[in-house]
């Protein structure tokens, strides 16, 4: 376990935002997360559980608690044949690291959500997803230490109250107090079937690819969201900004007849927020430092925002424009370190 002094927010997320935290632990073991736990306690401090920091937002007063850094490395396989695999990842290990390696032995349910930031341990947090596929359809469980009874334990993923990017880890009494230390998932030998999002369907027609195996759908994602969605590494984001509207069947015909794109999976109905901003002709537009990519516009760029009031600000403003013209009310994705939802 590692601890630091005072590190600026703004060096462990991707959006690039937020002032010092008094206490940065890097947890490498489970043991090590019941000791940062103890350690934040004794300090009378609140905790936050970090991942690869794509979907956390920092304020500008910082964090006056303990951010805990999940690094807890490693795979296993508990099970393996001609039809299936279950795996065991550790919470600390790199999303798209995993999806790969899954997806080039031929196991299909996380193919689409490659290329996607962050940690396999914080995956389940928002329920993840792109391209129709979500973490809840694969996960089986996750070994957490829970913070309230001080020890570990497994959670089954109907326990999870999973829904588009909600669950008990991020929604309501619960949120916060799970630190995820490994995830199971189940893998199949299978393939995606369509219909498929627009722009994968249009990437594949392009490229002429009809078989369409967990390798190949991975590669197309991956060089989809290459071409489309910025470096965090390089540009500062947070992906994804606004989440997509969940709607009714009553809702979604209601849409539908006033030229509002839907789609819909037989489970749930749904309006990419991304056409939304862009038929209100955001794209490209900044807003105080802020600017709607260019490519994708669901995705918020900080090109010159100083400050979280920056991000409020602008953000406030471009909902006001979506409600006028939509009437529809956009949600962030990301969460803002140290505040409860």
């Amino acid at each position: 376990m590692k601890i630091r002094e005072n590190v600026k927010i703004s060096e462990l997320t991707t959006m690039r935002l937020g002032g010092e935290a008094k206490f940065i632990i890097e947890v490498e073991t489970k043991e090590d997360a019941l000791e940062a736990v103890e350690f934040a306690d004794e300090k009378g401090l609140a905790f936050y559980f970090l991942g690869g920091g794509a979907n956390s937002i920092g304020r500008d007063e910082g964090f006056s608690g303990a951010i805990i850094l999940n690094k807890i490395r490693g795979a296993e396989v508990i099970t393996e044949n001609n039809e299936e695999i279950v795996v065991k990842v550790g919470g600390g290990e790199v999303w798209d690291d995993f999806v790969k390696v899954m997806s080039l032995k031929g196991y299909s349910g996380i193919e689409a959500m490659a290329k996607i930031p962050g940690t396999v341990g914080a995956a389940p947090v928002q329920n993840i997803g792109a391209y129709g596929q979500e973490v809840s359809q694969t996960l089986e469980s996750v070994e957490v230490f829970d913070t309230l009874l001080g020890e570990y334990k497994e959670i089954k993923k109907g326990e999870m109250d999973f829904s588009y990017r909600h669950s008990i880890f991020n929604s309501g009494e619960t949120a916060g107090r799970y630190f995820i230390l490994n995830c199971t998932f189940r893998l199949k030998k299978d393939k995606l079937k369509p219909p498929f999002y627009n722009s994968l369907q249009a990437y594949l027609d392009e490229h002429e690819i009809k078989d369409y195996t967990p390798e190949n759908i991975y590669v197309a994602v991956a060089d989809i969201r290459e071409h489309k969605l910025p470096d965090p590494k390089k540009i500062a984001s947070a992906g994804s900004f606004f989440k997509n509207i969940v709607l009714s069947d009553k809702e979604a015909d209601e849409a539908e007849a006033r030229g509002i794109q839907v789609y819909r999976t037989g489970i749930e109905n749904s309006i990419n927020t991304g056409w939304l901003l862009e038929q209100a002709g955001l794209k490209g537009k900044l807003f105080h430092g802020f600017r709607v990519s260019e490519k994708a516009a669901l995705i918020l760029i900080n090109e010159s925002g100083e400050s979280y009031k920056n991000l409020e600000v602008a953000t406030k403003e471009i909902s006001e424009i979506i409600f006028e013209k939509f009437g529809f009310r956009l949600e962030w994705e990301p969460v803002v370190i140290g505040e409860k939802k």
